[in-house]
C-alpha cells in the first residue's frame, strides 16, 4: 500500500485524512442535529461536550491535510478536463475553504471570549481577559451558518461520489477507497 498519491489513486495518508476527518465531521454534525432536535438532554450534552475539542482537532487536521495535498499536488489523480473537471476542482476548493474557515472562526471567537479552552483536558488557551468583540462577533454571526453550508457541500460531495460510482462508472470512488 503506497503512502503517497499517484496518478491513479490516492495514497494511504490521503485516504486516512479523508476518512478520519469524515468520521469527525459526522460526529460534529450529528451532535448539532441532536442538539437542535432533542434540545438540552444527556445525549446532546454528550456530543456537544466534545464539539470544541473535536473542532480544534479538525482544524489541525485540515491544515496538515491541505499541506499534504499541496505536497502531492503534481502526483494526485486528475479531476478531469472540461466543465466537470473544473466543477470538481471548484467544489474541492469550497470544501477545503469551509473546513478551514468554520473552525478558525470558532477558535477566534473562543480566544476573544477571554474564556479558557481545554481540548480533551489539555489547556490550550488560558483565558482570564475581557471579551474582545471584534474577535467574537464574526463567529457569532456566521460560524453556525457556514457550518450548515459546509454540511451541504459535504452532501454534494457525497452525491457526486455516488454519481461517479453508479452513473458514470468511472472508478473515481475506488481511488479513495482502495
Amino acid at each position: 500500500m503506497a503512502l503517497l498519491d499517484n496518478g491513479l489513486k490516492y495514497g494511504a495518508v490521503t485516504r486516512a485524512f479523508h476518512w478520519g476527518m469524515a468520521v469527525l465531521m459526522a460526529w460534529q454534525f450529528l451532535g448539532m442535529i441532536i442538539k437542535i432536535t432533542v434540545g438540552r438532554a444527556p445525549i446532546s450534552a454528550f456530543f456537544v461536550g466534545t464539539h470544541k475539542s473535536v473542532g480544534v482537532i479538525l482544524l489541525a487536521l485540515i491544515v496538515v491535510r491541505a499541506l499534504w495535498g499541496l505536497y502531492n499536488l503534481k502526483v494526485r489523480p486528475s479531476h478531469g478536463a472540461g466543465f466537470w473537471g473544473m466543477a470538481s476542482v471548484a467544489g474541492h476548493l469550497v470544501l477545503y475553504g469551509l473546513m478551514l474557515v468554520v473552525p478558525s472562526l470558532a477558535l477566534l471567537r473562543q480566544y476573544g471570549s477571554g474564556k479558557p479552552l481545554d481540548v480533551f483536558g489539555v489547556r490550550l488557551i488560558e483565558g482570564g481577559w475581557a471579551e474582545i468583540m471584534w474577535m467574537t462577533a464574526p463567529a457569532n454571526a456566521v460560524h453556525g451558518i457556514l457550518g450548515w453550508v459546509l454540511l451541504a457541500a459535504i452532501m454534494g460531495h457525497i452525491v457526486m461520489a455516488l454519481v461517479h460510482q453508479f452513473v458514470w462508472k468511472d472508478g473515481t470512488l475506488k481511488r479513495m477507497t482502495h
